[in-house]
C-alpha cells in the first residue's frame, strides 16, 4: 500500500468530440460524445446483471434555478440553447481574451455605442480634460452632407443640456438647428432678409448693467479687454473689405471707441457705440481726437485713416446695411439651454455677407458669454467657421484666440467642416492664414469623423496623422449609415462609434424635411410630441407633369400641387 494512500484513477483526456461537445453547437457535429456502455453500466458479479451506475455529482437545482423571487430563476434554459462551460473567473479572462471597454468614462451625454466593446458611449468634453485624456475641450466634426453631422451636433447639445451645460449657436447659416429651438419653445433670432431683429456688434450687453456694482480696478479691466475686443472685430472688418489696417489704424480706432463709450469722463457711465458712430468720428474728427493720436493736422488724420473710413463705411450703406449699426432691439433669455441666431435668410446678400455676420456675431457672443457665472459651461458651435475665416488674417486670429482660452473662459468650441482643405480656403497657398488655420485642428483635441470620400480620407490622414486602419473606417464603415464615426482623442486609437437617436430626435433633426415639403416644425411641438404623420413629396410649382404621372395621382386620390 502507497504511504501517500489509495491511488487516484488516472484522468482520460478529453477526445474531439468532447471538446466540440462543450464549445460548439454546430450542425452536424455532436453535441455531446456517446458514453461506451462499460462506463454506463455495470456487472453485477453475483447476480450477473447488469445494473446502472449513479450518478455522483447530482444537481443541487434545476436547470432554469429554483422557480421563486430571488432565487435566480430563469425563464430560458440557458444550457439547452447552448454549451455551458464551468471554469473559475480567471480562467474565463484567458478565454476571452480580445474584449476590452473603449476606455471612456461612462459621465456626460450617453450618444450612441461602441462597435467594438458593444459598450455605451458617453461625452463630457470638459470631463475628459480633468481626468487627462485630453488637453483641451475643443471638438471638430468633419464630414460629407448627409453624413450626420448636424444630428451629432444637436444630440450632444441635447443631452448635455441634462449636466448644465447650455449652447450657442453662433450663426446658423443654414438653418438646421431652428427646429430644436421650437421644440424647447424657443425663439430663434433671425437676421436677414425680412427680419426686424438688429444687432449691435458694439452692443455692451450685461456689461451695462452689472458696471455699478464693480470696483473702478475691475472695471478698467472688463473695459480694457472690451475695447480690445471691438478694435480687433472692426479692423478684422475693414480687411474684409480688401484693405489691410496698420497699427496706426488700430491706435485711432481704440481711441475712438475709448472717447464714444465714455471711458474719457472717468468711467462714470458706460455709453451705448454703434458702427456708423464710429465712421462719424474717424470722417469728421475733432481736434482732440486727431491731437491725441499724434497727427499733425486735420487734413493728415482723414487722409491717413480714408481706407478704414471707407471700408467701415460699406458696412453701413453695403449689403449689411441695417443688420449689424443699429442698437439691438431684442433681448436674449441667457438662462435657456441654447440660443441660436439664424442666419439662413441673409444667404442671399452673399457669401461675404454671411462671413461678416459670422464675425460679428463670434466678437459679439464672446463678450456675452465671458460675463457669464462662474462654474457655467457653454457649448459654442460654429458652423462652417471656414467662411468667417476667409475674411482675412484678423478673422482667423480670432478663432484661434476662441480656441486657445477655451479652458480659461470655460467653453467648448465646436467646429463644423466638411473636410481639411476647408481651412485650405482661407488665404493663399504657403499664407500665414492657412498657416495658422491648419493650426486649430492641433486645438482640437477631439475629432469626429464620419463617412468621407477617399481623396478626403487621404487628406485626414495627412492631417490628423490617422494609422491606415482608421482610414479605412472612415472611407468603408463609416459610409454605411448615418451617424457613424471615428472618434478619435489626441494620439489615442480611434474608436468607432455608432450615434443613436430617438423617434422623437430623428423627427427633429431631419435636415431632409425640405426636400420632402415640410420645411419646419410648427412652433408648438414639444419633444415628446413629434408629429406622426410622414412628409410626402410634392411636385415642383409651375412644372408640367406628365400625363403618366397625373394618372398615378389620379388613381391614388391627390391632386397635383398647385
Amino acid at each position: 500500500m502507497s504511504i501517500f494512500g489509495k491511488r487516484r484513477r488516472r484522468a482520460v483526456p478529453r477526445n474531439t468530440g468532447e471538446l466540440l461537445s462543450q464549445f460548439t453547437d454546430l450542425d452536424g457535429i455532436p453535441t455531446s460524445t456517446p458514453v461506451p456502455d462499460h462506463d454506463v453500466d455495470d456487472v453485477d458479479q453475483e447476480t450477473g446483471r447488469r445494473r446502472r451506475r449513479q450518478r455522483v455529482n447530482q444537481a443541487a437545482a434545476p436547470r432554469q434555478g429554483p422557480r421563486e423571487p430571488g432565487r435566480g430563476w430563469a425563464a430560458v434554459d440557458a444550457a439547452r440553447r447552448a454549451p455551458v462551460y464551468k471554469a473559475t473567473t480567471a480562467e474565463v479572462g484567458g478565454l476571452f481574451p480580445l474584449l476590452a471597454a473603449n476606455g471612456v468614462p461612462a459621465i456626460g451625454a450617453r450618444l450612441g455605442y461602441d462597435t467594438q466593446s458593444g459598450g455605451a458611449f458617453y461625452v463630457h468634453p470638459t470631463e475628459w480634460v480633468l481626468r487627462g485624456m485630453v488637453t483641451n475641450p475643443n471638438l471638430v466634426v468633419f464630414g460629407e452632407p448627409g453624413r450626420g453631422k448636424s444630428s451629432t451636433v444637436v444630440a450632444l447639445m441635447l443631452r448635455m443640456m441634462l449636466f448644465g451645460v447650455r449652447s450657442l449657436i453662433s450663426g446658423d447659416v443654414k438653418g438646421e438647428y431652428t427646429p430644436l429651438l421650437r421644440s424647447l419653445g424657443i425663439t430663434p433670432i433671425a437676421l436677414g432678409r425680412g427680419s426686424p431683429h438688429r444687432l449691435n456688434a458694439l452692443d455692451l450687453g450685461p456689461l451695462r448693467g452689472r458696471w455699478n456694482t464693480w470696483s473702478a480696478e475691475r472695471q478698467n479691466e472688463e473695459l480694457t479687454g472690451i475695447l480690445a475686443r471691438w478694435t480687433r472685430l472692426l479692423t478684422a472688418l475693414a480687411e474684409a473689405q480688401g484693405y489691410p489696417p496698420t497699427v496706426t489704424d488700430e491706435l485711432v480706432i481704440s481711441t475712438v471707441l475709448r472717447r464714444l463709450v465714455g471711458a474719457a469722463d472717468g468711467y462714470s457711465q458706460l455709453r451705448p457705440i454703434t458702427i456708423p458712430q464710429v465712421v462719424a468720428q474717424l470722417a469728421d474728427p475733432d481736434p482732440d481726437l486727431w491731437q491725441a493720436t499724434r497727427f499733425a493736422s486735420h487734413r493728415q488724420f482723414v487722409d491717413h485713416t480714408r481706407q478704414i473710413t471707407d471700408a467701415l463705411s460699406n458696412l453701413v450703406v453695403g449689403p449689411l446695411a441695417g443688420l449689424f449699426d443699429e442698437p439691438t432691439n431684442f433681448d436674449l433669455d441667457w438662462d435657456a439651454p441654447v440660443q441660436s441666431m439664424d442666419l439662413s435668410m441673409l444667404r442671399s446678400r452673399g457669401d461675404q455677407a454671411i462671413a461678416v455676420a459670422l464675425t460679428c456675431l463670434g466678437s459679439w457672443s464672446s463678450m456675452i458669454t465671458d460675463l457669464q457665472d462662474d462654474g457655467d459651461v457653454r457649448i459654442v458651435v460654429r458652423d462652417e467657421v471656414w467662411r468667417q475665416m476667409r475674411l482675412g488674417l484678423r478673422a482667423v486670429q480670432a478663432v484661434d484666440s476662441d480656441l486657445r482660452l477655451s479652458r480659461a473662459e470655460r467653453k467648448i468650441q465646436l467646429l463644423v467642416m466638411h473636410k481639411p482643405s476647408d481651412l485650405l480656403s482661407v488665404g493663399a497657398a504657403g499664407s500665414q492664414e492657412v498657416s495658422i488655420a491648419k493650426d486649430l485642428l492641433a486645438l482640437c483635441s477631439s475629432r469626429i469623423l464620419l463617412g468621407q470620400s477617399t481623396r478626403v480620407g487621404d487628406e485626414l490622414a495627412t492631417e490628423l496623422g490617422l494609422s491606415e486602419r482608421e482610414q479605412a473606417v472612415i472611407t468603408g464603415w463609416a459610409m454605411e449609415g448615418p451617424g457613424r464615426a471615428l472618434w478619435k482623442m489626441e494620439n489615442s486609437p480611434g474608436m468607432k462609434i455608432q450615434t443613436v437617436l430617438s423617434a422623437t430626435e430623428r423627427s427633429i433633426f431631419d435636415t431632409n424635411a425640405g426636400l420632402r415639403g415640410a420645411t419646419d416644425l410648427p412652433a408648438e411641438t414639444a419633444l415628446g410630441q413629434g408629429s406622426r404623420s410622414r412628409p410626402r413629396l410634392v411636385s415642383v410649382p409651375g412644372a408640367p407633369q406628365p400625363a403618366e404621372q397625373a394618372r398615378v395621382a389620379s388613381v391614388n386620390g391627390s391632386t397635383p400641387h398647385q
